[in-house]
């Protein structure tokens, strides 16, 4: 039990001071449980972080929650997982419960246009650095511009899988791995990886009476096939929720999940609890449960199994094309929905601009960037 108390009180403060999205975190966690605490070394930490880049979901989450899963078994990772994502939880709760950004004041208007400004500047962000880790040769250059077009011109979240797996396909008919080993593949935990295909069949096949299940499965849907970090979470939200969530709410939670420490994931806490208005704590329960469940369920599954998967070569090149296939779906989000949701004057582009040179090459504080955007609009608010 000491343990168990252990894990939460560790990873509770990690939730509290974790700012900067999925690499900090890591970043974090290193600190803290490699070189601090001395729960693993520095070979087991850089294998849980390889699992989690290795499977869809929310990575650093997945990087706690094996650390937690070492640490005191299934229910450390439980404590691990609702410790790190707690403050973040009440925080993006309570923004939308009190309706801070939800009356028409000028100033409040003021601040969601400041934040839908800053959401374009950090999709950018993620979209280049993305684009520069994953797109290194003639190959994948290729595969991200058919895919890229793929998206832009025929937009749904059906056809968001179809590109995916036309790039699992290119990817193992033609990039070639530096790795020539021919790994023998240890079988996955099979019951466990089968109750996640099942979730994902239904979330696919069916439409439930009930508004709490499709909220679970929408979510469910959506976090379970992330590849590449939190970021990429975006068009799959947007596809997946429709008409349920209006456009700018999905900009603002993007945003607010940005200022927070925890994982971007919680962007799942403020929509759900937006769209069960008559039960919002439940619907943000159950939102944040559903787009973790599927990374955790992939953790489950490969834990013992992914030092032979990460060595077979096939599977590197249908990866590697897949992680392409991901950059071009988040720069085909960031072209037809992003930018023209939030940039409407060349006084907006010039602002993304220096936002954007500011986060990328002067490596200036997030949150500091966001009160300037704030400050901005809020005088230029003030004169109009």
């Amino acid at each position: 039990m000491s343990n168990l108390i252990d894990i939460f009180y560790r990873f509770l403060l990690l939730g509290l001071v974790s700012f900067g999205g999925p690499i900090a975190h890591i970043a974090y966690f290193k600190k803290t449980f490699v070189d601090k605490l001395k729960w693993l070394d520095d070979e087991s930490y850089t294998k849980i972080v390889a699992l989690s880049q290795f499977l869809p979901g929310p990575s650093s989450s997945q990087v706690g929650f094996t650390i937690g899963l070492r640490r005191g078994g299934i229910w450390g990772a439980i404590l691990a997982f609702i410790a790190f994502t707690l403050p973040s939880f009440i925080f993006l709760y309570l923004i939308w419960y009190f309706g801070i950004l939800q009356n028409d004041s000028i100033y409040v208007n003021s601040i969601i246009y400041a934040l839908k400004l800053f959401a374009v500047v950090v999709v950018l962000d993620a979209t280049l650095s993305m684009f520069k880790s994953f797109c290194k040769d003639k190959i994948t250059v290729a595969i991200f511009f058919l895919a890229s077009i793929l998206l832009i011109f025929f937009s749904s979240v059906f056809n968001q899988i179809f590109v995916l797996f036309l790039c699992a396909i290119f990817g193992f008919l033609f990039i070639k791995s530096e790795i020539k080993t021919k790994e023998k593949i240890v079988s996955p935990n099979f019951l466990i990886l089968s109750i996640f295909l099942a979730l994902l069949f239904l979330a696919f096949s069916y439409e439930f009476k009930n508004e709490l299940l499709n909220l679970f499965f929408d979510f469910y849907k959506s976090g379970s096939l992330v590849f590449g970090g939190g970021h990429v979470v975006l068009p799959l939200l947007q596809e997946s929720l429709g008409e349920k969530i209006i456009n700018d709410t999905f900009l603002v939670a993007y945003s607010l999940a940005q200022t927070v420490s925890g994982p971007m994931f919680t962007i799942a806490t403020y929509l759900g609890a937006d769209i069960i208005k008559e039960s919002p704590f439940l619907g943000a329960i159950i939102a944040t449960f559903g787009i973790f469940l599927g990374g955790f369920l992939l953790i489950l599954s490969f834990y013992k199994s992914f030092e032979s998967f990460s060595k077979n070569e096939k599977l590197l090149r249908v990866i590697k094309a897949i992680n392409t296939g991901v950059v071009a779906l988040l720069f085909a989000t960031l072209i037809n929905t992003i930018i023209p949701s939030a940039v409407y004057s060349i006084f907006d582009a010039v602002l993304v601009l220096i936002g954007f040179i500011l986060v990328k090459y002067l490596k200036v504080n997030i949150f500091y960037i966001i009160l300037g955007f704030i400050f901005i609009f809020s005088i230029k608010a003030f004169f109009v």
